[in-house]
C-alpha cells in the first residue's frame, strides 16, 4: 500500500513547476445547503500539496457538531446524516484544528467565493477570527488556462475533472473532493508553467483576469 500511495505521489508530481511554491493547502466544504448565509457548514476536507505533488498524508477531514440539518435529499448528496451531525466535533474545536492544521499556507479550492464565504460565517459564529489567507480558485483560472474547454462547457468541477480524465471516488464527499480538486490543481499549474507563470501570486492574478472577463467568451 505504501508504494502504490508513493508511486501515485509520484505520478500527481510528476510535473514539477520548476520554481519552488512551498506547502497549499486544497480545501472543499460540505454544507447544509446551497445558501452560504443561512446553512451550515458541515464538514471540511482539505489536503496538502507541495513541490512533488500531493501530499497524501498531510490531509484534513472534519465533521462539525451541530443540531442536524438538510432535507433527505440534500443527505443523500453529501451522505453527512443527522447521526454523523450530532457526532461531530463541536463547531469552535473544529475549526481551530482546521487553522492549525492549514497554518499559512494559502489556500485552493474550486468556486472559492462559496467555501469563503461559508468558512468566514463559520468561523463568526464560533467567535474565532476569519482566516484571511488568500485564496487561489480554479475555476476562473482553467477557464483562463485551457479557454477552449471553458468555450464548449468547462464550467463545473465535473466538467474540468472529466476534461482531464481525473477521478473522483466520492462526488460531494469533502476530503475526496479536495483530493480531485488537488489533481485538477496540479495539472493547472504544470500548463501554466508551460506558458509561462508561476507561483502562487501570479496563478491568482490570472484567475482574477479571467473572473472580470466574466462569460464574455
Amino acid at each position: 500500500m505504501n508504494l502504490a500511495l508513493a508511486s501515485l505521489r509520484r505520478w500527481l508530481g510528476g510535473s514539477r513547476a520548476g520554481n519552488a511554491t512551498g506547502r497549499w493547502v486544497v480545501v472543499d466544504t460540505e454544507t447544509s445547503g446551497l445558501d452560504p448565509e443561512r446553512d451550515r457548514l458541515l464538514a471540511i476536507g482539505a489536503v496538502a500539496v507541495d513541490d512533488d505533488g500531493i501530499r497524501l498524508g498531510d490531509s484534513f477531514e472534519i465533521v462539525l457538531q451541530g443540531t442536524p440539518s438538510g432535507d433527505a435529499a440534500n443527505i443523500v448528496v453529501h451522505g453527512i446524516g443527522h447521526g454523523a451531525q450530532a457526532a461531530g466535533m463541536p463547531a469552535r474545536g473544529a475549526l481551530e484544528a482546521f487553522r492549525g492544521w492549514a497554518a499559512d499556507a494559502p489556500r485552493v479550492g474550486f468556486h472559492t467565493d462559496f467555501d469563503r464565504a461559508v468558512l468566514r460565517i463559520a468561523f463568526a459564529g464560533a467567535g474565532l477570527p476569519a482566516d484571511d489567507r488568500r485564496w487561489l480558485d480554479l475555476a476562473p483560472l482553467a477557464g483562463a488556462l485551457v479557454p477552449e474547454a471553458y468555450r464548449y462547457g468547462g464550467r463545473s468541477l465535473d466538467d474540468w475533472l472529466a476534461a482531464f480524465g481525473i477521478e473522483c471516488t466520492i462526488r460531494h464527499n469533502a476530503a475526496a473532493d479536495a483530493l480531485a480538486t488537488a489533481e485538477l490543481l496540479l495539472r493547472l499549474r504544470a500548463i501554466a508553467a508551460k506558458q509561462g507563470t508561476r507561483g502562487f501570486a501570479a496563478l491568482v492574478t490570472a484567475a482574477r483576469q479571467r473572473k472580470w472577463l466574466g462569460n464574455a467568451d
